[in-house]
């Protein structure tokens, strides 16, 4: 990390979207400086070429800058769209009669129809039910279903131009998560060695397994990030946090399915669920989505970010204004802005209880809870997890205390993993060179010297009896920090 004390003061982690506008020379290194914790490379745009080149890249600024930074590869999915238009794009008018035609030549769509890229769409559909398009903004009446074509009704018009998305309102659509270019970019995501991989319109969790299981076949070790965007996520969002490493809240097609009014209800519910089930949760869509223009957000957005951080998102996410904005930075900056100031709001300690029978899943979550309790009466400087795999401290995030958590790890693939996890912050060390002597005073010596900790102040150890051993951890310890010659 940084040698900067106010580096650890925020613990909402920020996710940011790499694209053209991050292209530029030297704008990954001040996004990174801004307060970059994880880059999101968006596999529905730019081909495997380029998808590699800004992988590189962000690594080499990160290495650069001196701090670490997590990739997530966000897969495509099943984006279901309408076909293209002779014209380029039409206006509908409320009472307008429009179809759906699965058979229409790709760009022969006008006023009365348009082509469908999803064919399966007249199995899925029937008399009565609403089609959305252009994330909601079109909405047609579902009248009459042939064998290739869907008569509608506009509901509500506008222009409709080419290639906008469609939803089914309430969900129902059977198109499956994984496509064939998902399968394909899964092996990029692998080769990449990527820390998270996000799979688009998960709809149960045997949608989050096939994905795991790709990545198993192609040597991948990424955490698997469930988007809940669709109504069947909705219904099965116990089965799926039991199967995912992580969740985000995807507002975007979610609000469309689910309707706008439901959305805020719905990101508590799935943040309160995950927080009980030990997952990292991201919230995205549309939280600064003024600074694709602006160089500041609105009120409202400002407020959004704020209740998304209060709420216990472990990072928020910026999308098209870091990708394609004019002020990917700036957005960095605004957004870290934000989170510090909801940060000061927030009511302080407290531990999440998962279980009513109090039983502990494992060891490290035992650690973990003894860790909090102590820490919300002793008031430690910090919390330091000896970690091969960042588990430990991951639960200790899980419980919410303003007490950094410093994940101490030799592993590469740990350091950049945990910068997505609420509150903790990797520091690059190898206990099994160190002697149990020297241990504790290479550990006092790291954090003097990045100035969080001063001589004579109380941190927290957890470590396992065996150095080095992943899962092992089974001890806690309150140190009084000394220099060498104490």
């Amino acid at each position: 990390m940084l040698n900067d004390a106010n580096t650890f003061l925020r613990r909402t982690k920020i996710v940011a979207t790499l694209g053209p506008s991050t292209d530029a020379p030297g704008v990954l290194e001040d996004m990174l400086r801004a307060g970059l914790d994880v880059a999101r490379i968006n596999f529905s745009h730019g081909g495997k070429e380029e998808q590699r080149r800004r992988i590189l890249a962000v690594r080499a600024a990160a290495e650069k800058v001196g701090r670490p930074v997590g990739i997530l590869a966000d897969l495509s999915g099943p984006k279901i769209r309408i076909e293209s238009f002779a014209k380029g794009s039409i206006m509908l008018a409320e009472g307008q009669p429009f179809a759906l035609d699965i058979a229409l030549d790709a760009d022969a769509g006008n006023e009365r129809e348009v082509g469908c890229a999803y064919k399966d769409l007249v199995k899925d559909v029937k008399p009565g039910d609403t089609l959305l398009l252009a994330d909601g903004y079109i909405v047609l009446d579902v009248k009459s279903v042939s064998s290739t074509r869907v008569e509608c009704e506009t509901r509500a018009g506008g222009e409709l131009s080419n290639r906008k998305g469609l939803n089914k309102q309430g969900g129902g659509l059977s198109a499956p998560a994984l496509t064939e270019k998902d399968l394909e970019y899964i092996q990029l995501a692998a080769e990449m060695h990527v820390d998270f991989l996000a799979v688009s319109f998960a709809r149960d969790a045997a949608d989050i397994r096939r994905a795991q299981a790709e990545l198993r076949k192609w040597k991948g070790t990424a955490h698997v990030v469930a988007k809940i965007e669709r109504h069947e996520a909705i219904d099965n969002l116990s089965n799926i946090l039991a199967a995912a490493d992580a969740v985000m809240v995807a507002r975007g097609d979610l609000g469309v399915e689910m309707g706008y009014a439901a959305l805020t209800g719905l990101q508590k519910t799935i943040i309160a669920q995950a927080q009980e089930a030990n997952r990292v949760i991201i919230t995205a869509t549309q939280m600064m989505e003024s600074m694709i223009m602006s160089p500041v957000p609105t009120r409202a957005e400002v407020s959004d970010v704020a209740n998304a951080v209060l709420d216990g998102s472990d990072a928020v996410m910026l999308s098209a204004e870091t990708a394609a904005g004019k002020y990917p930075v700036k957005a960095v900056q605004a957004m870290s802005e934000v989170i510090l100031g909801a940060e000061k709001y927030e009511s302080g300690h407290r531990t999440q209880v998962r279980r009513g029978d109090g039983a502990f899943i494992n060891t490290e979550e035992a650690i973990a809870r003894a860790v909090m309790y102590s820490a919300a009466n002793i008031h430690p400087k910090a919390i330091v997890a000896l970690t091969e795999s960042g588990l430990t401290s991951l639960w200790m995030s899980r419980m919410r205390a303003d007490i950094p958590i410093f994940a101490f790890t030799r592993q590469e693939v740990t350091r950049s993993r945990v910068m997505l996890y609420r509150g903790v912050y990797p520091v690059l060390f190898d206990v099994t060179h160190l002697t149990p002597a020297r241990m504790y005073q290479a550990i006092f010596d790291q954090l003097l010297a990045k100035g969080l900790v001063d001589v004579g102040d109380t941190i927290i150890l957890t470590k396992g009896e065996l150095s080095g051993v992943q899962g092992g951890t089974n001890s806690m310890q309150i140190l009084r920090v000394l220099r060498e010659s104490q």
